[in-house]
């Protein structure tokens, strides 16, 4: 087959933007062909581009030879540009078709796909993800990643009108973060190096210089679990404030979580509609439940915990449950929660953490940070780390640290919830876990 070159071609509307209002107009349409289907004296190809599909309509009597020898040759996933006019209808779900008077066909596609790009025969999550790029085209694909695009920038924006300042930290590092063994190790021109859990301790130092700052980027954990909301490559949206305690920001997370969902809830009403999920805008303040209130609720369903243990996932979805919501559990144990947060003045058995959860999921882990370096030292001592191995981050605290506090949230968990997907992996746009390296 011939392909043809784009030439002088340019995209007039995408294929949401043909309306009915168009009628007798000609535009000119980029995509690919989702479907082929033939009525006697009619041939019908369903478009399909990054913002929807709209339905071609091809009279085989009244088109040229050259288009109707052109429709002759199409199969799904062929890439197409459509010059054509639009036609008012009543036969389409939209109201509205194009008839083509030039078609140009730039590639070809195999005939047999891995998986059903229609989704009408749906296929497991392993064969989607082993064809990653054609499971992406999928309008419930689509829609998702639509949704985290539209969350992810109102997340941002929302964070620039609090004064933030964006900020991008290194993902090669020399020692751990958070501590503890989830942990890729690399080697760096011969030296052992690590990928970076999390940017906190470089979020800290830069309160010293920009006060209020947040970084958005994809972070890495070791993780064993192979859960559905596991991953081992994540996306991470990180906030530190400078002069503020774990009351502030929390505030502000609320805040940021309110923002994000209503304009969610307002841009994505067609997404939300397809992938047939309600969205609930939380009222605000968020609902807060220390530590031993949650013990005491989860033993009043049976399940004893006893105080200074973790909390495991069978207790979470029994609390899960009780708060079916936006939710936080404050007042953690200090030892555990990480060394960097600040136990409580009056009780330091008792941290200044708290979680944000969702349902059963934890959706965000934050609090005060620790701003004295002597008692830094002390808490690095006491989770079995080494001073020597972050005399680097102590350094900054000899030059005026300032109080502050923080947070972060998991975009790919956030997208779960928006979406009322049920697995990670399917919110992730190339996966790795502890079984998946490709594609």
């Amino acid at each position: 087959m011939n392909l043809d070159s784009i030439d002088d071609w340019v995209r007039t509307q995408y294929t949401s933007q043909v309306t009915p209002d168009l009628d007798g107009n000609e535009v000119t349409l980029f995509g690919w062909v989702q479907e082929v289907r033939d009525l006697g004296g009619l041939r019908f190809i369903i478009l399909q581009d990054r913002e929807g599909t709209v339905q071609v309509t091809i009279p085989k009597k009244r088109v040229s030879p050259e288009v109707l020898t052109k429709s002759d040759a199409l199969q799904k996933r062929f890439s197409l540009g459509i010059k054509g006019t639009v036609k008012k209808t009543n036969m389409t779900k939209r109201g509205v078709e194009v008839v083509p008077s030039d078609i140009k066909i730039f590639s070809t596609a195999t005939e047999q796909l891995p998986i059903d790009i229609t989704g009408k025969t749906p296929a497991n999550i392993e064969a989607r993800l082993d064809a990653r790029p054609l499971d992406l085209t999928l309008e419930s694909s689509l829609a998702a990643f639509k949704i985290q695009h539209v969350a992810l920038q109102a997340i941002r924006s929302f964070l620039f009108d609090k004064n933030f300042m964006e900020a991008h930290s290194p993902r090669i590092i020399a020692s751990a973060t958070e501590g503890g063994a989830e942990l890729f190790c690399i080697d760096y021109f011969g030296q052992k190096a690590y990928l970076a859990q999390s940017p906190q301790l470089y979020k800290e130092e830069l309160t010293l210089s920009f006060e209020n700052v947040f970084e958005v980027g994809p972070f890495f954990r070791a993780e064993e679990s192979h859960t559905r909301r596991h991953l081992s490559e994540f996306t991470s949206v990180d906030v530190e404030m400078a002069f503020a305690n774990a009351d502030n920001v929390m505030e502000l997370l609320e805040q940021t979580i309110n923002h994000t969902v209503s304009v969610v809830k307002e841009k994505c009403q067609t997404e939300l509609t397809l992938l047939d999920h309600t969205l609930e805008v939380p009222t605000l303040p968020l609902r807060r439940l220390t530590y031993t209130q949650v013990l005491e609720d989860l033993k009043a369903q049976g399940v004893d915990i006893p105080w200074g243990e973790d909390i495991t996932t069978d207790a979470f979805r029994v609390l899960g449950k009780i708060y079916p919501g936006f939710y936080f559990i404050t007042d953690w144990p200090t030892h555990a929660k990480a060394f960097y947060i600040k136990p409580q003045d009056n009780n330091p058995q008792i941290s200044e953490g708290f979680d944000l959860m969702y349902g059963y999921i934890e959706l965000t882990s934050g609090g005060t940070r620790i701003c004295d370096k002597t008692q830094l030292i002390e808490r690095l001592k006491e989770k079995g780390l080494n001073p020597d191995s972050f005399k680097m981050h102590l350094q900054a605290f000899d030059y005026g640290m300032p109080p502050h506090a923080g947070w972060a949230i998991g975009l790919e968990r956030l997208t779960m919830i928006l979406t009322g997907i049920k697995n990670i992996r399917e919110v992730t746009l190339y996966p790795r876990d502890r079984i998946r390296l490709t594609p």
